[in-house]
């Protein structure tokens, strides 16, 4: 039987008024909405301390089993940088010349994308991250990770979250497939690239496109 954790007092009791969460979470709200997805970056550097930081807040995320089933590779190597281009975009030419239905196609046309990803060059850090099925276990056995998908995911919308109140803009890239991730930056079978994340801060000209976000109305109910 596996032993149980020690426990200790919880460590954060807030205990804050009414008025104070108000505050608080408008507050938190004013700040969160103006995150975009950018596309356009500067090359200038982002101290790699500033990442660590927000690495280390996605590391607390909630997870199956506290197993923390999640690795992250933040790239800083121009050299390592370009091999993950050349290597996206050769998927994402495959994408968008035959392999993506037309419906998928349609959505992605009011956005403006293509084949083509400079700013996997341009920012200044790429950061990877790897969802683990399985951890390495004692006499080389296997243990397995719960709720996987789930648990990398919540950790991924913290790290997002923590660059952009840090000041940063990032963007969430996915070409599928993405297992030359694991070949360029040599991580284990046990690990699936989850996500490529691109970080850094916006180019002086950068736009984004003139878009809303639903309503409360249209995205939670209350009973």
């Amino acid at each position: 039987m596996t032993r149980p954790y020690d426990t200790i007092p919880l460590p954060y009791r807030p205990g804050r008024s009414a008025d104070e969460l108000r505050s608080r979470a408008r507050d938190f709200y004013d700040e969160v909405r103006q995150r975009r997805t950018v596309r356009d970056y500067s090359p200038q550097p982002v101290p790699r301390e500033v990442i660590e930081s927000c690495l280390l807040a996605a590391g607390t995320a909630p997870n199956g089993a506290n197993h923390q089933p999640w690795h992250f590779v933040a790239v800083g190597d121009p050299e390592v940088k370009r091999r993950i281009r050349e290597a996206a975009e050769e998927e994402e030419r495959a994408f968008y010349g035959g392999r993506a239905p037309q419906e998928w196609l349609d959505a992605l046309a009011p956005l403006g994308t293509d084949s083509r990803k400079p700013f996997l060059e341009t920012a200044p850090w790429l950061i990877a991250i790897f969802a683990q099925s399985w951890s390495p276990g004692e006499d080389e056995g296997r243990v397995k990770n719960y709720y996987v998908t789930e648990s990398v995911g919540i950790a991924t919308g913290i790290l997002i979250t923590a660059l952009h109140h840090a000041g940063l803009a990032t963007l969430t890239h996915t070409p599928s497939p993405m297992k030359f991730l694991n070949e360029v930056l040599g991580r284990p079978d046990n690990e699936r690239a989850f996500l490529l994340l691109v970080v850094g801060y916006p180019a002086d000209d950068a736009q984004v496109p003139d878009i809303t976000k639903k309503s409360l109305d249209e995205i939670a109910t209350f009973l």
